[in-house]
């Protein structure tokens, strides 16, 4: 069974919680701190591969987590760091965090890493110093990235191959490649996506056969919904008619104003045209067919008359459709190479933040409505989730580092108090120990 969309619970690692240990020896009285720093929790990668061709398993597996790190240890030891997620996906899934792509997986072999494993946090040996000899403290293991993902398969085929149903698609796919679709005198036969690779000359050609289109395919009649984003990748499309049709002219315009409403690029994709069912057809009747198409067929566009079962005029299609997607796939390069020279040349100096300066920038803000002020922030929210609050040395450390960054002084001047409570993330807190 064929799925091409899915949504699925990603769950990156916890990261391990450091230890709270000192060293217990005969002939040492007071042994150091010897806590060890947890282990780092496993990331969620999503990985493009040929050995899957559709999303049908995220649906009865939708939860996808990832290892978490181990806990520190005594003498030092370091928890272990937890396993990644491989995600196998087919290629051309698009993965997307509340309706924006976080990864385009369009070539084989190709990951991402979609959810990042939390830090572990540092033991107490990692906090002895010379004016701190005996700290009791220890971090917690930060949580890794958690959301739900919604995934999407477009299928990355060289040509679509799109028509009315029962126009001859399959057949054609048949014949040409190594696809075997089903294939039965009636409409909607078939009811999935097909590839399949046709061999033309010392070349190939990936052809998709997109099934369903109707009238009114693009709001969600028929089949055609569901697969009409499949057709947004290809170079080029192949348009099967029926040339038994009995207006070969409406059947082209349905189906182009299908693809404009649902997509109105897919209006410019590079297109040929081919009547199909010929064999046994009275070449008049053909030559009245094509004279139809010509008039709506934007000019330019070449119009082939084929049969698939007698295997007439098949090659001079491929042909012509390998020659269409190499010119496609040049100037698509070109337009890729011209945007990077463009940004690079263009002269024009762009004043950005950095990492470490975004990870350091904060804020404030009095919450009159619950009594507390909040801070937030990337760096201090980051202290804030590895600080154990059942440690009052960790807390304290907390407020260290709130006064190093300048947080604390600036709560005081904004009216904030001793015993005024600090919110952190989901932590609160006074501001001085109490």
């Amino acid at each position: 069974m064929f799925a091409d969309t899915a949504k699925v619970i990603v769950t990156a690692g916890k990261g391990g919680d450091g230890a709270v240990s000192f060293r217990r020896e005969i002939y040492v009285d007071k042994g150091g701190p010897d806590g060890g720093n947890g282990g780092k929790g496993g990331d969620v990668v999503f990985m493009a591969t040929t050995g899957e061709n559709t999303l049908l398993d995220f649906r009865y597996q939708p939860n996808l987590k990832a290892q978490d790190g181990g806990a520190g240890a005594k003498r030092d030891k370091h928890g272990r760091n937890g396993d990644d997620l491989i995600v196998k996906v087919p290629i051309g899934t698009i993965v997307k965090r509340g309706g924006e792509i976080i990864a385009d997986l369009a070539r084989d072999g190709q990951q991402v890493v979609v959810a990042k494993g939390g830090d572990g946090g540092f033991g107490n040996a990692h906090f002895k110093s010379s004016i701190r000899q005996t700290p009791r403290m220890a971090e917690l293991g930060e949580v890794g990235d958690a959301f739900e993902a919604d995934l999407e398969l477009k299928l990355l085929a060289d040509v679509g191959l799109i028509g009315f149903p029962n126009a001859g698609k399959s057949t054609f796919l048949s014949v040409v490649s190594n696809a075997r679709p089903e294939i039965a005198d009636y409409a909607f036969t078939t009811l999935t996506p097909n590839l399949g690779v046709a061999k033309v000359d010392d070349g190939t050609l990936l052809i998709a056969d997109i099934p369903g289109l109707i009238e009114g395919a693009s709001e969600g009649k028929g089949l055609g919904d569901d697969f009409l984003r499949h057709v947004e990748r290809t170079a080029v499309l192949l348009h099967l008619i029926d040339a038994y049709s009995n207006d070969v002219a409406a059947s082209y315009n349905t189906i182009r104003s299908e693809l404009k409403k649902y997509n109105e690029s897919l209006a410019e994709r590079a297109e040929i045209v081919a009547l199909t069912k010929i064999e046994g057809l009275d070449p008049d009747i053909i030559a009245l067919q094509k004279d139809a198409l010509r008039k709506v067929v934007p000019e330019g566009t070449p119009i082939f008359t084929i049969s698939a079962v007698a295997h007439q005029g098949v090659l001079d299609v491929l042909r012509a459709v390998r020659e269409r997607v190499q010119a496609y796939r040049t100037a698509a390069a070109a337009a890729e190479q011209q945007d990077d020279s463009d940004s690079e040349d263009s002269g024009l100096e762009t004043i950005t933040l950095g990492r470490e300066q975004l990870n350091e920038k904060w804020d404030t803000f009095h919450d009159k409505e619950n009594n507390l002020w909040v801070v937030t922030g990337q760096k201090i929210e980051k202290f804030a989730r590895r600080t154990n609050f059942d440690q009052f040395e960790s807390v304290n450390r907390l407020r260290d580092i709130m006064k190093k960054m300048g947080i604390y002084h600036q709560l005081v001047r904004e009216g904030a108090a001793g015993d005024s409570t600090i919110r952190i993330g989901n932590s609160e807190f006074p501001l001085l120990e109490q």
